[in-house]
């Protein structure tokens, strides 16, 4: 610090506690600023300064919940607080701090990401993450079915005895036991019968850690004060090294293409129909094929008939050819009105660029007469 000293950058000097040079995972209320444009994201690495350190660490963001369960989420809300863990330097509660992406100057935006302040120190943090195991039927008996490739060995599945699970369809069901082939395969209960083509899936949490990262920022340490980097993200190592992000052949977006489903054709019993209501019975008449005496039979109207349909047809056209004038008339007012109000439009531009001018010679020849009068003054002033 004495040997690399520039006056440039004035410092403050200051002390540590006892209590504040121990590291714990500190939990602190967050909020992005809202100048700044883009969200936080979980995992991505902060610059905060808090109280008389500045470091850099990597912060789990969860919700605002009074439940016992913290699960993570991927961005901060929009406009609201949220609660974020890291790993750090102890510091008392209430203790406010902002947050920084990076410390470059050549920062595009508003640098400030985030304001905060601490809550509590908790070594025991126990965040969760959400967990979504699927599984395809492949036997089925009434209520129960055989499900496979959920798990991948009986343990795991002893662990889970007893969870719910739900189809995609709806259908709730039960874990109940592992079978002994193949490995990964269980015997599940459900509220009614499911089909080979339904998913089934578990929702479940798994413990995640906070990553143990921290960072001090040495900046007016060295000679160069700029020189300092962090952590960087991998899009921004890619980016300097000039490397292209890595094509995952599962991930691209493929066409699904399903194969049209064939339902068996509805059957109720004799008995049941028998039971039923009429307006319930199935309506089992099949479709007409042969055309019926109604429609076979040659219409021969009278001579007052074809009278009035011909009086009805020339009415229709008269009435066609109305309209269609009364439309080229409307047309040709519109056209003649737009013209007038171009030419109205015309004219007041001209008269505003004419006042303009004026304006604007009125103003020079202003100032030409205080120059003039300016001039005058001083050749008087030399004369004397």
């Amino acid at each position: 610090m004495v040997e690399h000293f520039d006056p440039h950058y004035p410092m403050i000097v200051g002390g540590l506690l006892a209590t504040e040079e121990r590291f714990s995972y500190v939990q602190v209320r967050i909020k992005r600023h809202r100048w700044f444009m883009r969200p936080l994201k979980t995992n991505d690495p902060l610059i905060l300064s808090l109280g008389w350190r500045r470091f850099q660490t990597v912060p789990n963001i969860f919700p605002r919940r009074h439940s016992i369960r913290m699960h993570t989420l991927k961005y901060t809300p929009e406009h609201t607080h949220c609660y974020a863990t890291f790993y750090g330097s102890v510091s008392s509660a209430n203790t406010g701090f902002c947050a920084f992406n990076s410390l470059g100057g050549d920062t595009p935006g508003f640098r400030i990401s985030a304001t905060g302040v601490v809550l509590d120190i908790d070594r025991s943090v126990k965040i969760v993450k959400k967990l979504k195991l699927t599984g395809v039927p492949y036997k089925i008996f009434k209520n129960t079915a055989f499900i496979k490739d959920m798990f991948n060995s009986a343990l795991e599945i002893a662990k889970f005895e007893g969870a719910n699970i739900k189809t995609v369809s709806g259908i709730r069901g039960q874990v109940k036991k592992a079978l002994p082939k193949p490995d990964d395969a269980f015997r599940a209960t459900f509220e009614d019968k499911v089909l080979k083509s339904d998913l089934t899936f578990l929702r479940a949490w798994y413990s995640i850690e906070p990553r143990k990262f921290y960072k001090p920022v040495t900046l007016l340490l060295p000679s160069n004060k700029t020189s300092w980097t962090g952590m960087r993200l991998t899009g921004q190592m890619r980016r300097d090294e000039g490397l292209k992000t890595p094509l995952n052949v599962n991930s691209t977006y493929k066409k699904i293409e399903r194969p049209a489903r064939k339902f068996n054709p509805l059957h109720v019993p004799q008995k049941l129909q028998a039971s039923l209501p009429y307006a319930s019975k199935p309506k089992l008449m099949t479709k007409q094929r042969s055309q019926t005496y109604l429609q076979k039979r040659a219409v021969v109207m009278e001579p007052e008939e074809r009278e009035a349909i011909a009086l009805l047809q020339q009415m229709r056209a008269l009435r066609k050819d109305k309209i269609a004038k009364r439309k080229e008339k409307k047309d040709e007012k519109k056209d003649g009105r737009r013209k007038t109000l171009e030419r109205g439009e015309e004219r007041r531009e001209g008269r505003e660029r004419e006042k303009k001018k004026g304006a604007m010679r009125m103003v020079g020849m202003k100032d030409k007469r205080q120059r003039e009068i300016d001039e005058g003054r001083t050749k008087k002033r030399r004369k004397a």
